[in-house]
């Protein structure tokens, strides 16, 4: 309580401040005012993505707004910075500790000390103009030190330095680090990546735009509003440096999105006799604020409450492209600020209400709802990245009762790819890419659903026929790894085919469970007949081969069943005689019904229920429509770049997206140093990390379209793209 006390003796009326980052500059630091940070604060963290970019993409959009609209402009809120005040002598600069706000003040510096560097390039008097933000003059103390407006902390003094002051004697104010040879601080990186898109805003056709410098400096002295706060003499620092930052929970994407929306809306006024903005919170978003969407729910590897998980969803099909659920607030405010794509905040609520009813009936899970049995789809087979695409089949394409035959075929698309072990890793970018690709379709949706997906040629991304899912079901291992609740799915959705077939409606209440009929271990119980005479130990070819075939015969579809409940081991492992009674005493289940006739169980039996399996699944999960095989197309493949010219590339990683141009036979990618001979090179480049860079990229092509850059050039191999 005391140290709350103290943190709220701290925010008193008569140390607040609400003004521009260049009201506060001329306040606090022109003034021959130094900011030093106490020892305590971490060293330089911020990153081009996303802190940086975001930084610039608020001070680009003001700088538009100058250059277009001067009186729409307001100022954009970077936050609050808490400052005290440190008691100096004599000709001593008057000097203020950062307690909040190092981060910014100083990638404000850096940013002041790059647009320095640009004007020194194209104009000495902005230069000069920009050199009080950064250098104090007059009277000093000690002017090698207090000459700077920012005094950062030690282990980044030495490159700081270097950018604000080049011909300051480095080694004079502070020693050199130990150990950091070819170590390049974030601090260099920030000042070279401003540097670089200060160029390129100023800089038009090849000369430099004055008009377009002087609006960016306004735009950064009156576009960006901070509040400061400066601490009372009684005041503790590190108390409130502790307060600001490690007392509290974080704010959810969720929160953020939320507070950003309706601050947005407060100027809507009164609807009757309440606010507009009361209302619409009370219709859109009072039910998100409910206990169901702040479960937690996962995905791969990351749990994150339902409402965020919602939100990436809605993001991502409204963009057409992925995005990350730790990206996501930075994602959605750069959408609306840049693209504005909606007319008012209420259609812009009206469409995450939209969205959320679809996605609360996926987690819902009712069997007999589409959407809900695509719910439960998707948890089986873990493809949570379908969803976004889903939400648009449901929302945006309009196709009313063609949005079950869209998603039937969505779940063959899936589970024929599973049962035949093709790779899942660019589902994310294929479903997304089908969102932008079914928006251009000018005929049915479902039609150009269908149409799509059985057109995919690539290892990656192409619907198995009936010839290659029969394989994979017929002679592929299905029992393995975490497959249990795919192969559940698949045995329920065939014990519901084979009951219609017999005209009955029986429910099941019990939790199913997949079960061997032919155990594990089965060389115990279940031996081989006609070997009888061999000696333990005797090798025979022929039985080794046996011994082979019903190893390999065990985790096939055909030796699988559904239980209503578990066998104990002694019976699961047990021999012929006793273990199928007690499979066939589940006889409610026409799945089980089906082995009365089978006197015998071994490899052939095995594959004889595998294919009247198969019989009945290719009637559940339907086909691709094409009339020609495939499977073959997959050389001569060759790992040329597209042609010079005005192919364009993209590729994101981590929520971040990367655009690329082939020039001069290589890959020359936006805001990344050097160009690469190969897709592969590139993205290893941007993720530090070795991957086929085929499986990552997209190249744009003539229709407006992307493709994958690996099926692009398979279908180079056998047609001209």
């Amino acid at each position: 309580m005391a140290a709350d006390r103290q943190s709220q003796r701290a925010l008193r009326v008569r140390g607040q401040r609400h003004e521009t980052i260049h009201t506060f500059y001329y306040r606090v630091v022109r003034r021959q005012e130094a900011l030093p940070d106490p020892l305590y604060q971490r060293q330089y963290a911020w990153k081009v993505q996303p802190q940086l970019e975001l930084l610039w993409e608020d001070i680009e959009r003001a700088a538009d707004r100058v250059r277009t609209d001067r009186a729409s402009l307001t100022p954009h809120f970077l936050g609050a910075i808490v400052i005290a005040q440190i008691k100096t002598f004599g000709k001593e600069v008057q000097a203020f500790e950062i307690i909040d706000g190092q981060q910014r003040l100083t990638s404000f510096q850096i940013l002041l000390a790059a647009l320095r560097d640009v004007a020194a390039t194209h104009s000495a008097k902005w230069a000069s103009e920009l050199r009080p933000y950064l250098l104090n003059e007059g009277v000093m103390a000690q002017e090698a030190i207090e000459r700077f407006k920012l005094w950062p902390s030690r282990t980044d003094r030495r490159a700081f330095i270097a950018m604000i002051d080049p011909s300051a004697d480095i080694d004079a104010i502070t020693p050199p680090a130990v150990n950091e040879d070819g170590f390049v601080r974030r601090a260099i990186s920030a000042h070279a990546h401003f540097k670089d898109v200060i160029e390129r805003h100023v800089v038009m056709d090849g000369g430099f735009d004055e008009f377009r410098f002087e609006t960016l400096f306004e735009a950064m002295k009156a576009g960006l509003a901070v509040v400061s706060i400066e601490l009372e003499g009684g005041d503790d620092p590190q108390t409130i440096f502790e307060t600001l930052n490690s007392r509290g929970v974080d704010l959810t994407p969720g929160d953020l999105m939320r507070n950003f929306i309706f601050q947005r809306a407060k100027g809507l006024g009164q609807n009757g006799s309440s606010l507009t903005v009361d209302s619409l919170y009370e219709k859109h978003w009072l039910p998100l604020d409910r206990a169901f969407w702040n479960q937690s729910a996962s995905r791969g590897r990351q749990a994150r409450q339902r409402l965020d998980w919602m939100l990436t969803d809605h993001l991502s099909m409204k963009i057409a492209d992925l995005v990350s659920v730790d990206q996501l607030f930075e994602s959605y405010r750069r959408w609306i600020l840049n693209d504005r794509p909606f007319e008012s905040v209420a259609n812009e609520l009206e469409a995450i209400t939209a969205t959320a009813s679809v996605e609360k009936r996926l987690f819902d899970q009712e069997p007999n709802d589409p959407i809900g049995d695509f719910g439960l789809f998707a948890d089986a087979f873990d493809v949570s990245t379908a969803m976004p695409l889903v939400i648009y089949l449901a929302t945006e394409a309009d196709l009313g009762a063609g949005l079950s035959r869209a998603l039937e075929a969505l779940k063959s698309y899936i589970l024929r790819r599973d049962i035949c072990g093709l790779p899942n890793k660019n589902y994310n970018r294929l479903f997304v890419g089908m969102i932008a690709h079914l928006r251009k379709a000018e005929r049915n949706r479902v039609d150009a659903l269908i149409s799509y997906l059985s057109t995919r040629i690539a290892e990656t991304d192409r619907w198995p026929d009936n010839s290659e899912w029969r394989r994979g079901w017929m002679e592929r291992d299905q029992y393995k790894g975490p497959r249990q609740s795919r192969l559940r799915y698949i045995f329920e959705a065939i014990e519901r085919a084979k009951r219609s077939v017999l005209s009955e409606d029986i429910e099941i209440k019990s939790t199913l469970t997949i079960e061997h009929i032919m155990p594990q271990v089965w060389s115990t119980n279940w031996p081989i007949p006609g070997f009888d005479h061999l000696e333990p130990g005797e090798f025979d070819p022929e039985f080794a081969s046996r011994q082979s075939a019903r190893s390999a015969a065990v985790n096939k579809l055909g030796n699988l069943t559904l239980l209503t409940q578990a066998l104990n081991s002694s019976v699961s492992n047990g021999p012929y005689s006793v273990k199928m009674p007690a499979v066939r005493s589940n006889s409610s289940l026409a799945l089980n019904r089906d082995l009365n006739g089978f006197d015998a169980w071994n490899e052939e039996t095995i594959a004889e229920r595998g294919a009247a399996l198969f019989n009945v699944a290719q009637k559940i999960w339907l086909a691709p429509e094409r009339d020609h095989d495939i499977t073959n197309v997959m050389e001569p493949l060759t790992n040329a770049l597209p042609s010079d010219g005005t192919t364009r590339c993209r590729f994101t990683y981590s929520g971040a997206p990367y655009h690329a141009l082939v020039q001069n036979g290589a890959l020359i990618v936006d805001g990344v140093e050097g160009s690469f001979a190969s897709f592969s090179a590139a993205s290893k480049a941007i993720t530090s990390t070795s991957r086929n860079g085929w499986n990552d990229w997209y190249i744009a092509r003539n229709d407006g379209d992307w493709i994958l850059a690996d099926e692009w050039r398979r279908l180079r191999a056998t047609v001209n793209v």
